[in-house]
């Protein structure tokens, strides 16, 4: 993959028109086919298509998973998962311009709001667990973004640190077990720790040290800033349990949300999409921006970025998410 990425414009649109007798809606762009059924709708309608650098098809080819990424699973042929990776939105220290690491501050009103967009982005995408680091960021995110979703359920965090705290977080009722979605952190998808940078202000640091300088802690892939991380450090905790948590549950069928942080996502990107060193340092997350994947058949498809609820068929990338879209629809009238 060539060049620097943004995820900033990952989603394009495209618009068509169609009557609102018209139930079923196909279109193919290559190998991809888009399918929208059941709106009952008119008028104007988009389509929004995953793209990855301005130069490149905006169709992304599917990612192989690495063969020792499903930790020896066959995944089931019919079987199709999403997977949703977002970045916290803004934090406290973001908006004072701080370096923050794995300080753990929360979200600021505006983070706050754009959780909220992020969930609003999601409602109609399946959910069945959501994994995230072991920051109030995040874990703010997860929740906020959650409650806007069309199905409801209660996202609930497991408490497996200790025999004790697994035990008295019981919950008896099947009911309610089947109305809960779990939410599982883990300091692995922890931000990079910036060591002596954090709660520093940016600005004067590179004042105080030099912009080249800052500029190669903050985004070379290989160099930490003093006593911290770097990017490749990073990557190596948070792409393992990547392979050796959440696969397993995309292998298994299951829907799955992770909220997280720019370099821990940076880093799982960088294994889904097959970056180089020199691409992922390129690479921009946004704060509050979900990104789309879908796990089929051993391999890992990037879809880009939901545009929003109200634009239907943005979530048609394939049979299953229109159907599921379907459901949810039936659901409410």
């Amino acid at each position: 993959m060539a060049g620097a990425v943004s995820h900033h414009a990952l989603a394009s649109t495209q618009s068509y028109r169609r009557s609102a007798q018209n139930s079923r809606f196909e279109k193919r762009t290559g190998n991809v086919r888009l399918v929208y059924e059941g709106s009952r709708r008119s008028g104007s309608q988009k389509l929004g298509l995953a793209c990855a650098s301005g130069s490149q098809s905006s169709v992304v080819e599917p990612v192989q998973l690495p063969s020792d990424g499903n930790n020896g699973h066959t995944p089931r042929k019919s079987s199709e998962s999403a997977l949703i990776l977002i970045r916290h939105g803004e934090s406290l220290w973001n908006e004072k311009n701080l370096f923050t690491g794995c300080v753990d501050v929360p979200l600021t009103p505006k983070g706050v709001e754009e959780a909220i967009e992020a969930g609003k982005r999601i409602c109609n995408i399946p959910i069945d667990v959501i994994y995230t680091s072991s920051l109030i960021r995040a874990q703010m995110t997860a929740m906020l973004a959650m409650m806007q979703h069309r199905r409801k359920k209660i996202p609930i965090i497991m408490h497996n640190e200790s025999e004790q705290a697994h035990r008295w977080s019981q919950i008896y009722s099947e009911e309610t077990k089947k109305q809960s979605i779990p939410v599982i952190t883990a300091w692995q998808l922890n931000e990079r720790m910036y060591g002596e940078l954090q709660g520093l202000n940016k600005q004067e640091t590179a004042d105080l040290f030099g912009q080249e300088q800052v500029h190669e802690w903050r985004r070379s892939y290989d160099i930490p800033p003093p006593n911290g991380e770097s990017l490749e450090m990073c990557a190596e905790r948070a792409v393992a349990y990547f392979k050796e948590q959440i696969v397993p549950q995309l292998v298994a069928g299951k829907h799955v949300m992770v909220a997280a942080h720019g370099n821990s996502l940076r880093s799982i990107i960088m294994h889904l999409d097959k970056l180089t060193s020199q691409e992922v340092i390129s690479l921009e997350l946004s704060t509050g921006i979900p990104m789309l994947y879908i796990f089929k058949e051993g391999k890992f498809i990037r879809r880009g970025s939901p545009v929003g609820p109200s634009e239907a068929s943005v979530y048609a990338y394939t049979r299953t998410l229109a159907k599921y879209r379907q459901k949810l629809d039936n659901m409410v009238q």
